[in-house]
């Protein structure tokens, strides 16, 4: 008889539930909703009219802001992709060679160069920017990509250097002691044992690296200062000029379309994303 009771009040709990969540998902996704509406308005009736309900649907802020910079909006496009793919590039290798090293490997210091590591996590980018730009003006990579790639291939993320670690660190050490019978060294275990079994951390750090890099601001609006490298973030900023009228109607056209790679991003690998930080805290 109590279960009998107990079900109407559980079932009205879930409703609420649901329903609380979704009004909390609505808050949250409403100035992203209010700017893809926004992109769709003539621009004099963007803060005129600040609802979502369109009057008139109008797409030509696509079409003026893809042209309405130095170069048509795909050159910068391009720029964010070479930039995202070497920057994932170099975490994939570097973070998970150094993840094998203090997962697997014991070496002197050991634990006093992972607590380095670690705490470098809690380094503001800030910090480091001003000698970082010194020794990379002096080498001449101003005005490259090089600075926002190249310290990826030293694993400087300690972030997923940490992940991949957890995640190793859960994998069986039988697998390791049986490949080392057959002969196999470190490289050949990393290479044909750990690697394959680390996708789901993989992916992790691929997902979360294209997510920060392509919308990292601070850094590329320092060491790119040619419009002809610039990046999306970096671009986008340039449709705000303090000496001139802004133009908002493209300027939320093209936030729209950089906003895209990011939610294909997620979609495509939500699946790996969730697995990977869930086995990652299992241990």
């Amino acid at each position: 008889m109590t279960d009998l009771l107990a079900r109407p009040v559980l079932k009205r709990f879930k409703v609420l539930k649901h329903a609380g969540l979704v009004l909390l998902a609505v808050v949250m996704l409403y100035p992203v909703i209010w700017m893809v509406v926004s992109s769709l308005r003539p621009g004099n009736e963007i803060f005129r009219s600040p609802g979502l309900v369109l009057s008139d649907l109008e797409t030509h802020n696509y079409g003026e802001g893809w042209n309405a910079l130095a170069s048509p909006f795909g050159h910068y496009l391009f720029n964010s992709a070479v930039v995202v793919l070497g920057c994932i590039i170099g975490n994939l290798v570097s973070c998970s060679m150094a993840a094998y090293a203090f997962a697997r490997l014991e070496f002197t210091g050991k634990r006093l160069w992972f607590t380095v590591m670690l705490g470098s996590i809690m380094l503001p980018v800030h910090v480091l920017i001003v000698p970082q730009y010194i020794m990379f003006a002096q080498v001449g990579w101003i005005n490259t990509f090089l600075p926002l790639i190249v310290p990826k291939l030293l694993a400087t993320d300690a972030f997923f250097v940490f992940l991949m670690v957890q995640f190793i660190r859960g994998l069986p050490r039988e697998l390791d002691e049986a490949a080392r019978i057959d002969g196999a060294g470190h490289p050949r275990i990393f290479l044909r044992v750990i690697l394959p079994l680390m996708l789901p951390a993989l992916a992790t750090t691929t997902i979360f690296t294209f997510i920060w890099t392509w919308n990292d601001f601070f850094s590329q609006l320092i060491y790119l200062t040619d419009p002809q490298m610039y990046t999306v973030p970096v671009a986008l900023r340039s449709f705000v000029d303090s000496t001139v009228s802004t133009s908002w109607g493209a300027m939320f056209a093209m936030s729209v379309v950089s906003l895209l790679p990011i939610f294909l991003a997620f979609l495509i690998g939500q699946r790996y994303l969730i697995k990977g930080i869930a086995t990652t805290g299992m241990k």
